[in-house]
């Protein structure tokens, strides 16, 4: 075989017309997957010779001449061509330039198909692995901040209007809740990662003696695929990392549209060094999100690319189809994406400065301790939680036509409401006290917010 032969080529008279070769090249987006399709071909070039399928001397001048070509590969030397459509057979001809015919040998019991699957399934199990990486270190980025804020009072929303006191800290880990969700949905995705297709050959496996089992724990794969149809026919892992990927986007985005609403002038909850600030044009004074607004934005290309590949799965027999080319892009683009986002959002955690007076500030005009006043109610007096809710519904009102807060009222006049109440009562109208009574388990009191932080940092980013 050379330069613009194909692998497939002795069936065809003649060569494929331009147009045809430009739609059926995949090299300028899987040459990425050199390191993988080398590895994976000495794992089998070994397999080969130890079943006797291929000498050891072939076996290993196949190996010496791979490793040559990853050499190579590595260097951004390997030239690459679109007549030789893919990088199985970038690394195929250059592997025959260097050892001449017995490189053909490699290709003995195996096919692009179950080639390119294996090699697609190792690639993303690294991607997986680096994502993990850097959503721990986001959620480490979140905790650090946490710990410092325990007793900071914000705004818990509801509708986007004040609800209740919690702390920043609070507030921050329900993010780190999220993330680690978004890890354990990735670590079981990575289980249906890694098993391994090779041997599967194109579709309906090989009458050489070949070892399955072996290849797949040379390749640290946990089992080979148990059907060979199966092994060259599914994307379902690409589609699951997509979806993951999707979850923990939005996740992300959630918390960068926060970001965008804290870091306005209008609220002013944290501010943004220059290094995650843009100006403007032509408004001098602007400090401007961009970060974080991208951040918010690119989940709609990540949910699109799954989307994409959904259509393109639908309704498609088995077993292998060129239709399945269109699998490895959106994957690399997610990845890609999802890398940037978490780099961003990391550095902007680290970067933020909280604004706890302007917290404060936005807290205190929303009568945040109205539920604390009705729980009152309910404890000491035993009223029914309904009736206590409509008395403090009626005191808000009253504090709301003064312009003032409830706990700038006087008794007597909380009294013409609700005649039980005492003195008592302004003890837990205050917004630290409120914050300390929330002592439920996932609650925001700051001790209990202190034992989930201890708990992450046990199960998550020291155990995983």
């Amino acid at each position: 075989m050379t330069e613009g032969q194909k692998q497939w080529g002795g069936r065809f008279a003649d060569g494929p017309a331009a147009i045809m070769e430009e739609i059926n090249a995949s090299i300028d987006f899987d040459q990425r997957f050199g390191l993988e399709d080398i590895t994976a071909s000495k794992a089998h070039t070994e397999m080969l010779s130890a079943q006797g399928i291929i000498t050891p001397e072939e076996g290993s001048a196949i190996i010496a001449g791979l490793d040559e070509v990853l050499d190579e590969w590595q260097a951004g030397t390997l030239a690459y061509s679109a007549t030789l459509e893919d990088i199985h057979t970038h690394v195929e001809l250059r592997l025959r330039e260097k050892i001449g015919k017995v490189a053909g040998k490699l290709h003995t019991a195996r096919s692009r198909n179950d080639q390119v699957a294996t090699d697609f399934r190792l690639w993303l199990r690294s991607a997986i692995d680096a994502i993990l990486g850097d959503i721990r270190g986001l959620s480490l980025a979140l905790v650090e901040v946490a710990e410092s804020h325990t007793e900071t009072p914000m705004a818990g929303l509801t509708h986007m209007q004040v609800a209740q006191p919690v702390s920043f800290a609070h507030h921050l880990m329900a993010y780190a809740q999220m993330f680690r969700r978004d890890a354990e949905r990735l670590m079981d995705c990575r289980k249906r990662v890694n098993e391994s297709p090779l041997g599967s050959a194109a579709l309906a496996g090989t009458a050489f003696p070949i070892d399955r089992f072996k290849t797949a724990e040379r390749l640290g794969f946990a089992r080979p695929m148990a059907n060979s149809m199966d092994g060259v026919a599914a994307r379902d892992f690409a589609l699951e990392f997509l979806s993951c990927a999707s979850i923990h986007s939005v996740h992300l985005s959630r918390l960068a549209e926060e970001m965008v609403l804290w870091s306005s002038a209008q609220i002013n909850y944290i501010r943004f060094s220059d290094a995650f600030s843009t100006g403007s044009s032509i408004m001098p004074q602007k400090r401007n999100p961009d970060a974080a607004e991208l951040v918010r934005a690119k989940p709609g290309r990540i949910i699109g690319h799954l989307m994409g590949l959904l259509s393109v799965m639908k309704a498609l027999p088995l077993t292998y189809a060129k239709d399945m080319q269109e699998d490895k892009e959106p994957v690399f683009a997610t990845v890609d994406t999802l890398e940037l986002c978490l780099a961003a959002m990391t550095g902007m955690v680290r970067d933020m400065q909280p604004n706890p007076e302007a917290m404060l500030d936005h807290l205190q005009g929303g009568f945040p301790t109205a539920t604390d006043l009705a729980d009152w109610l309910v404890r000491e007096t035993g009223v029914a939680f309904r009736e206590a809710h409509h008395m403090s519904g009626e005191i808000v009102r009253m504090a709301e036509h003064k312009g003032c807060d409830i706990s700038e009222l006087s008794l007597e006049e909380m009294q013409q409401v609700a005649p039980m109440l005492t003195e008592e009562i302004f003890t837990v109208l205050s917004i630290p006290n409120s914050m300390a009574s929330r002592i439920s388990y996932g609650g925001a009191a700051p001790e209990t917010v202190m034992q989930q932080i201890e708990q992450y940092r046990k199960e998550f980013l020291i155990c995983s």
